[in-house]
C-alpha cells in the first residue's frame, strides 16, 4: 500500500469528545446526586486522507460507531472539532451540512436489514440520487446507477437491476449497499462492521472491493470493526480505540507487529495465524470494560491491564510517540518519562480508586 500522507486530509478529527445524559442508579437515588454523564468519545483526535484505508478497532463500547457518526455529521461534538474536506461541520447551516453529507457516505453492518425488501435494485441504488437531487435528469439517474453498480462488482448489471434484495445473496446485497453509496460520489466511506454478518468465504471479497475503492477512486474509507485479524491486510493504518479513546495509531503492519499497549497486544494475541508454530498464548483480559459514566482515574485501562503499576492509577497518560506516526497511549512507552509533565494527574473517575483500582459506585 502506498504512502498517503502527504495530502490534504478528507476528514480530521481534533480533541472530539461526545458526552450523553447519564441514567441515575439506585445508588444516585439515596446520595441525591445527579446522574454521571456517559463521555461516549473523550478526545479523539485522527484524520484521514484520500485512498487511505483507516481501520478503527476495538471491543462493543469502545466508542467506534459513535467516533463514525461524528464523521456522519449525524452527531456533534460536545467539544474538539471535526472537518470534513477543509470545513468544519459544527460551524455549518443545515442547507450546508444536508450538501456535505453528499461527501460521506455510509456502509451499514447488516445488508439483510439495511435494504428495503420491497424496493428493487434499481431503485434502491438511485434513491440517494433523488434524495439529494444530484442528477437532473432520468437518464442521469440511470447512468449513475449502472456506473455504480459496475464498480461495486455487480455485472453484469442488467442481470440486477430488476431484483427484489430476497434474490440476492448476502455479498450481493452487501455490494447493492455499496453501490448506494457510491452512486452520490462520496470522499469518505463509513463502513461499520460491513463484513461481520457475512460468511467467511465472502468477506474477502467485500474487504478487496473496499480496498480498490481506494486504491482505484481515491475514497477515504473508515472501516470500524472489532476483528483485528480482518483488517490487518487491508488497512493502511489502524486506530485501536478503548473507552471512549485512542490508545494505539499507526502503520498497520507496526501496529500488529510491535504493538506498543498492553489493550492491542491482548487482542494481538487472539489473532488467528496459519503457522503453528508462530502461535501466541491468548492474553485474557480480567473483567469488563468500566462504565463509560464513571471512568477510573488514571489510564482508563489500568483496572485490567496485567502490567499497571502505582502511577498509572493516577496519571492518565497522552499518546506518546514510538516512532514516525506510531503512538501510544502507555507510561510503559519508551520516552514515555520524558513527556510526564504531559501526563498529569487528573480527577476523571467518579470516585477514587477501589482496592483493585477500579472506580468505586
Amino acid at each position: 500500500m502506498a504512502e498517503r500522507r502527504t495530502a490534504e486530509p478528507v476528514a480530521l478529527v481534533r480533541d472530539a469528545a461526545v458526552t450523553f445524559a447519564g441514567r441515575q442508579s439506585l445508588l444516585d437515588v439515596i446520595r441525591l446526586r445527579p446522574a454521571p454523564p456517559i463521555r461516549a468519545v473523550d478526545g479523539v483526535s485522527f484524520d484521514v486522507n484520500a485512498g487511505e484505508v483507516l481501520a478503527m478497532v476495538g471491543e462493543s463500547g469502545s466508542g467506534k460507531t459513535t467516533t463514525a457518526n461524528l464523521l456522519l455529521g449525524l452527531l456533534s461534538p460536545s467539544d474538539g472539532r471535526v472537518m470534513l474536506e477543509g470545513r468544519d461541520l459544527g460551524q455549518l447551516s443545515r442547507r450546508e451540512l444536508a450538501r456535505m453529507r453528499r461527501r460521506v457516505q455510509m456502509i451499514f453492518q447488516d445488508p439483510y436489514e439495511s435494504l428495503n425488501p420491497r424496493m428493487r435494485v434499481f431503485d434502491i441504488v438511485a434513491e440517494p440520487l433523488r434524495v439529494h437531487r444530484v442528477a437532473g435528469s432520468a437518464a442521469e439517474v440511470h447512468t449513475r446507477v449502472r456506473e455504480a453498480l459496475a464498480e461495486a462488482g455487480m455485472t453484469p448489471v442488467d442481470a440486477y437491476l430488476r431484483r427484489l434484495p430476497f434474490e440476492l445473496s448476502g455479498g450481493q446485497r452487501q455490494r447493492v449497499a455499496i453501490a448506494a453509496a457510491l452512486a452520490l460520489r462520496p470522499r469518505l466511506l463509513v463502513a461499520d462492521e460491513p463484513v461481520s454478518m457475512l460468511d467467511v468465504s465472502i468477506r474477502a471479497e467485500i474487504l478487496n472491493l473496499l480496498r480498490a475503492l481506494a486504491d482505484d477512486h481515491g475514497i477515504a474509507v473508515v472501516m470500524i470493526t472489532h476483528d483485528l485479524s480482518t483488517v490487518t491486510a487491508y488497512a493502511d493504518r489502524i486506530a485501536v480505540m478503548y473507552l471512549g479513546r485512542i490508545v494505539e495509531i499507526g502503520d498497520a503492519r507496526t501496529v500488529l507487529d510491535d504493538p506498543q499497549h498492553p489493550y492491542t497486544r491482548a487482542l494481538r494475541s487472539v489473532v488467528p495465524v496459519p503457522n503453528p508454530a508462530a502461535r501466541r498464548a491468548p492474553q485474557v483480559l480480567s473483567g469488563e470494560m468500566p462504565d463509560p459514566s464513571r471512568i477510573p482515574r488514571g489510564c482508563r485501562f489500568h483496572p485490567r491491564c496485567p502490567l499497571a503499576f502505582d502511577r498509572c492509577l493516577v496519571v492518565d497518560p497522552p499518546l506518546f510517540t514510538v516512532s514516525g506516526e506510531h503512538q501510544a497511549a502507555c507510561l510503559l512507552v519508551p520516552g514515555a518519562d520524558a513527556g510526564d509533565e504531559s501526563a498529569a494527574e487528573t480527577e476523571t473517575g467518579a470516585e477514587g480508586p477501589g482496592p483493585a483500582g477500579q472506580a468505586t459506585p
